[in-house]
Formats: C-alpha cells, structure tokens, sequence
C-alpha cells in the first residue's frame, strides 16, 4: 500500500507513528499482491491517487468496476484504516504512558519509629546467613554459616541503651547504601529496559524513585530531637552520599579507557574538561601524562576531585567554589551527562548506556543527600510561637491563644499578606518556642550549605484547620525560607491528618488553604503541587480499622475534588506502619485500592520499623518490593484515572460501607471505652516492658499526657496487641459491621464490593490476613 495520505495524518504529529503505518502499509499492499493479485494493489493506488489529486477522475474510474471487485476495493481501503486506527491507538497509548513516567515519582520516606526490636547487628549477621544460604554448599560455605551462628549466639539480643537520634540515623544510612549499591540501579535499569519495550525512553536522569527521611526532622513529641541534631543527621547523610558517588565515578575512571587516537570527542566535553583543569591545579600531573589521550577518564579524575572539594567544604563549612566543588546534585548529573552525549556521539553506545548510565540514575535517586529531610512538628507548637510573637506587639483586643479558629485563620492571612517582621534579629522567643523557631533557622542553614534537595517539606502534625498550617508559614517566613513578594518558597508544607474528626474535615482544610491568594502563590512557587498527609495509626486507635480505612479513603475523593477546583496536583503522602492496623498490607495492591484519580506519579509512604529490614535487608527483597511499588504507582497512574464501576454501583458500594463503619465505629468504641480494658491491655500485653527493650530515641507518651491509653502512642499501642498475638487493632469490629450490612439487605452489594472493587477486596483480604496470624 502507499504511504498514508497526509490528510489523515495524526494528530500526534510522531515520525515514528507514520513510520509504523508505512509499515503496515506496505505489509498490506503485498499481502494484496499475494492473495488478489497485483491488479487490485495497483487499483487501490489509483483510487487514492486520484481521489486527491482529481476526484472527477477517481468517480469515472469507480464507476467502470465491477461489484466483486468494488466489495474488495472497499475491504482493502477499510482494512487500511483500521491498521492506521490501531496504530494511531498504540502510540497514543505509549504517549500517554510517557507522560505518566514524566510524573512518575515515587518516595519511600524512612522513619525512625521504635517497632525493630532487633538491633542492627543482628540483623546484618541474619542477612550474612541469607547470603550464604545461597553459596554452593559445601564444607567452606558451612564454616562460614558456623562461624556466624557462633557470633550470632554470643551477641546481645537487646540493645543495652538507648539509641540516640544520630543512632537511628546511622542505621537507616545502612540500608540507603546498601540500595544505592545493588538494589536501586538493578530496578531502575529494569524500569529503563520494559519502558523501551513499550516504545517509551526514560531518562538516567529521571527521578521516578527517590528517598526520604524522618528521622532527625520528626520533633513532634520527641524531645531528643533539636535543631543541632537535624543538621548533624544531614551532614552524616551528606558525608555517606559523598561516599556514594566517589565509588560510582571511581569504577567510572576504571572503565571509560576511550582514547581520541581511536575515537572522538564532543565539543563540549572538551571544553568542559579544560575548565575543570584550570580550576583544579591540585590534580595530580601524574594523570595528565597518563590519561593525556583518554578524555573521558581526565573527566571522571576531575568529577571525583569536585567531590573531594565538596566534602572538604562541607567538613570545614565553607562557602561554595564554583568550578571547584558541587553545590548541588545537578551539577553533578550535568558533569556525568556530559560524559554519556559524548559517549554516544562517538560510537560509545553500550559504555553510555552501560556502567555510566547506571551511575546517573543512581545519582538521580540518592542526590548528594541520600534522602531528603522531612521535618515534622505539633500545630500547637507553632500556634505558641507565633502567638508570642504577634501578642508582644499589643494590637489585639484578645490574646492569641484564646482567639476562635476563624479569626485566628483570618490574623495569620493578614500577616502573610503583609511585609512586617515580627521576629526580629535576634529572636524575642526564649524556652520551647524559641526551639521551635529555631528550627525553621537551621533549615535555612543546611539549604545553604547542603542544598534546597536536603529539606523540602514542612508536615505540621494534628492539622485541625488551614489556621495550623498558615501559623508554620509565618514562622517560616520570618525564617527567611519564604518570601512571597520576592518569589521564594524554599518550604512545601504539608498538613498531617490523623484522626477521624481532621479526615472529615480535610476538603474545608485544603480549601481554605487555597482560597488564601498568600499559600496559592506558595503553593504556585512550588509547581503548583500541594503535598498532604493521611495518618493511618492514629485514625485506626481512635476508631477501629473499619472506621478509619474508610475515612481515609473518603478523605482523599473530597481533596481529589478541591485540588482540581484550584488547578493544584495534590500528592498524597500515605503514613502507612508494618501492621494492617497501621495501614500495612502489600503496598501495590494498597496503590491499586486508591480512589481513582488521586495518584497521579507521585506518592510518598513511610518505612516504619521493622518493615525497613524486612523489605530492605536483602538485596532480592528489595528489588522485589521496589519494584512492585513503581508497578503499583504506574499502574495507579494509568489505569484508575476513572471509577472502575457505575454511578450507581458506586453509591450502592458507599451506603454499605457507610453502614459497615457506623456499626464496625460502635463495637470498636464499646471496646476501647470499657472501663477494664486498660487493666486487661497492660496485663495481657508487653507494652509496660517496650521501655526497658530501647528500641528508640522518641517516648511511647506523647508529652504531658496522662498514665492511661488515651495518651499511649498508636505505634506502642498496636506493638502491644501485635506482641501477644491477639492484634487487636487489625480486625475487631470488622465483623461486626460486615453482620450489620447484611442484616440491611446487603449481602448481594457486599459480594458485588468483593468481585468489583479493589479498596474493599484489599481491605478484606488484610483483616484475612491479620485473622490468620491471630
């Protein structure tokens, strides 16, 4: 067949789509030639011909054939475009896969809450006995397992102190390198190779996975967490991600031999190297004589010296030397890049895309701060602050702390709005709210001196209303970090919310936030990205995990709503524990069970406790767990951007949740409010001996909090029921909700719920699962 007429030409506008559809073209015409003969392809191509460039001709011609042949006349001219209709399909189906890869960012967030009670050394020698499990066996790989059982048996099992926040730290910088070293790149190598099956390029220097950390940032009631010890967890990260990067573009000088007496060289990779040189007169001349002829290696000899200045800078706190040291990771990744285009101009095609761009995407994920810092505070801290700060200034008939909700909201919009200092230098603020004032300094401090990647959100925990929110901005302004009129926002700031009452109120929350001009022009500052919090812990102790899973669920559809009224991308910033009653479970099936249209790429869920080691110990289950997670993000991404079911189905599905919860809320409350269970809790559980286990540098109490289990922490609180194997929190009143709506004449909705719905089958299949461990 001949080439498609241009009249018809996609609306995609791709080469490669009309390559494809000449292809198939021409696959047809010969099948025509094959099967009918050579006379109907050559009047096929007269019709076309002709009916573009002299349709009274084409008529005439049409009108002398014959019926059998006009019926196969038509059969090839529709045969045509049903061949370019699904080729037009596949290339839109792999334009919209690109895009959903262009957002495609996914961030496990590290946290330090206290549920590992096996210390790290146990857990490297358990993985040393894994590792071995898989040698050879023979006589050598059996004393060598001996020989780590034996250390293994004469170990403590127990930590015999307290770790400190540079402890946690350390330990959660171990699995970093460990991913940075194996798992990540075999799993964004992976991703690279399937996406270009599909017809979809991904570039080294994407980022559709990246790490996080809470650990040195999480100060609400942790008292062990300051200002001084967020900066020295970022400089310990900073100082493990420059070792990082030294071992990458070490195998890198190793590697790339290439000699310009056999190959070329770009323009600008040349100049770029003769800057390096006359910026870097400590490089050895050693290597000038050597590497005189190997360009590509001098680079990688200049790219590791930058490094070796960064750290200096940073160990004496020095100020940046452009040309001589990295600011940033960008200016790292543009280094390497370099290095790749140049490759690949000049015959280099499987260096490029070997080793090099392994490192890049490595690079890409980690930075030069292996994971950013969240930092998370109590709204009640920052309200103290900032109400000292505007009651020292007398211009408010009442004081700040006893102003209702909507005036206070009203006050702080007015002061963003404004330009008037109300810290001063030095800060008025003395005690607590002078430390939490200070916090907001040191992230000034470590952007400055690590980068603006080191630190990027702001969670304020307890979000009751926008005023939360606004009163972190304020402070953050008067920090320096945001400054609207001049363009700044250093700060994304997130509202946390936990329990049922804050779940219900999420959609007048973010509504608030956004009608407030001063936080859309943050917000706009930030990409027009708004970042938001679901607690799973503390929703389900308060209410039950019927209750609490369905709150959250509902919560997210009303946010869904509001950030497309306001023209935001909303990423959901999921607080998942290990526990299905912390909201655990498989984490792709959890992505899949989202309401649709509320993962667009990007989504952030934490890593607490024990389920670091058990994902991340291991380089296999790593990878496993990394890659269901991407699978479970894209998949969300592309193929639930509408309900699954009817209008009607839905509504159906709704009012038998909402009737499993109102029932599965009363039994749950029943327990919880029974004037024995606290006996019957501390007897039956270990949750009064979790203290003397020191698993971790936070209180299970949250601060000023009374003896009884109201003030007890979720995490103790499921930990507790999970010890004694009765887990509580994961399945009781689940049952009794499930009793409720089938005694309301909804059997048939809830097998329906099962067969057609991804949130309640998931939802099931984990109070299966927590039945079976019970």
């Amino acid at each position: 067949m001949p080439d498609p007429d241009p009249s018809f030409e996609d609306p995609l506008d791709s080469d490669d789509l009309r390559a494809d559809i000449r292809r198939l073209s021409t696959l047809l015409g010969e099948t025509l030639a094959r099967q009918e003969g050579p006379e109907l392809l050559e009047l096929v191509e007269s019709v076309r011909t002709l009916s573009r460039d002299d349709p009274v001709a084409a008529e005439k011609l049409l009108a002398e054939v014959d019926v059998l042949t006009a019926g196969r006349l038509v059969r090839a001219f529709a045969t045509y475009f049903h061949l370019a209709n699904v080729t037009e399909q596949v290339h839109r189906g792999r334009a919209e896969l690109a895009a959903a890869v262009s957002r495609l960012a996914v961030r496990p967030v590290f946290t330090a809450h206290p549920t590992e009670a096996a210390r790290r050394t146990t857990l490297a020698k358990l993985g040393r006995v894994a590792r071995l499990l898989d040698d050879e066996p023979g006589p050598r790989t059996d004393r060598r397992l001996a020989e780590v059982v034996e250390v293994l048996w004469q170990s403590d099992d127990l930590r015999v102190a307290r770790p400190d926040v540079l402890d946690e730290a350390r330990n959660a910088v171990y699995y970093l390198e460990e991913l940075a070293r194996d798992a990540v790149p075999e799993v964004l190598e992976e991703l690279t190779d399937t996406l270009a099956g599909l017809g979809v390029e991904l570039a080294p220097n994407a980022r559709p996975l990246a790490f996080g950390t809470w650990i040195g940032g999480d100060r609400d009631g942790n008292p062990n967490v300051s200002a001084t010890s967020s900066v020295r967890v970022l400089g310990l990260q900073r100082e493990h991600a420059l070792r990082v990067a030294l071992d990458l573009v070490g195998q890198l000088r190793q590697e790339l031999s290439a000699s310009t007496r056999l190959v070329g060289v770009s323009a600008q990779l040349a100049d770029s190297l003769a800057a390096d040189l006359a910026a870097l007169p400590e490089i050895d001349p050693r290597f000038l004589r050597l590497n005189a002829e190997e360009p590509y290696r001098l680079k990688a000899t200049c790219i590791q010296q930058k490094l070796e200045n960064t750290r200096s800078r940073l160990a004496g706190n020095g100020p940046h030397q452009p040309g001589r040291d990295y600011p940033a990771t960008d200016a790292l990744l543009q280094d390497l890049v370099l290095l790749r285009d140049s490759l690949l101009a000049h015959r280099g095609t499987f260096a490029a895309h070997g080793r090099l761009e392994r490192a890049i995407r490595v690079v890409s994920a980690f930075g030069l701060q292996l994971a950013a810092m969240d930092i998370r505070e109590h709204a009640d801290a920052h309200h103290a602050a900032v109400g000292s700060l505007i009651d020292r200034l007398g211009e408010q008939g009442w004081r700040y702390a006893d102003l209702p909700r909507r005036h206070r909201l009203s006050l702080l919009r007015s002061e963003l709005a404004g330009h008037r200092p109300l810290a001063g230098t030095p800060s008025p603020l003395t005690g607590a709210q002078a430390a939490t004032f200070e916090v907001f300094t040191a992230v000034r401090s470590a952007q400055d001196r690590f980068g603006e990647a080191a630190v990027q959100t702001y969670v304020v925990s307890m979000t009751r209303g926008a005023d939360d929110v606004l009163a972190a901005v304020v402070l953050a302004r008067e920090a320096g970090l945001v400054d609207l009129a001049g363009g700044v926002a250093r700060l994304g700031f997130v509202p946390l919310l936990e329990t049922v009452e804050e779940l219900r109120g999420a959609d007048r929350v973010l509504a608030d936030l956004l009608e407030d001009p001063s936080y859309r022009r943050l917000v706009e500052l930030r990409g027009d990205e708004q970042e938001v919090m679901l607690g799973y812990s503390d929703s389900n102790k308060s209410a039950g995990i019927t209750t609490a899973q369905w709150e959250i669920h509902l919560a997210q559809r009303r946010l869904r709503t509001v950030a497309a009224r306001h023209g935001v991308r909303l990423v959901f910033f999921h607080g998942r524990g290990g526990t299905v009653g912390r909201g655990g479970g498989p984490t792709r099936d959890a992505l899949l069970a989202l309401p649709w249209g509320t993962l667009d790429g990007a989504v952030k869920l934490t890593e607490q406790g024990e389920v670091i080691s058990d994902k991340y110990a291991l380089p296999a289950l790593a990878r496993e767990n990394l890659e269901l997670t991407l699978a479970g993000a894209l998949e969300a991404t592309l193929l639930h951007r509408r309900a699954r079911s009817s209008a009607a189905a839905l509504e159906r599905f709704d009012a038998a949740m909402e009737c499993m919860s109102d029932a599965a809320y009363a039994a749950y409350r029943g327990l919880v409010e029974h004037p024995d269970l606290p006996g019957y809790f501390l007897a039956s559980t270990p949750t009064d001996q979790l203290g003397s286990l020191q698993l971790g540098s936070r209180p299970s109490r949250r601060p000023d909090s009374g003896a009884g289990l109201d003030g007890l922490r979720a995490i103790p609180w499921v930990f507790g029921w999970t010890q004694s194997r009765q887990v509580v929190p994961g399945w009781y009143g689940v049952g009794s909700g499930l009793a409720a709506a089938r005694a309301a004449g909804m059997g048939d909705v809830l097998d329906q719920m099962q067969a057609d719905w991804h949130f309640f089958r998931t939802f099931v299949s984990n109070v299966e699962m927590t039945l079976v461990k019970t």
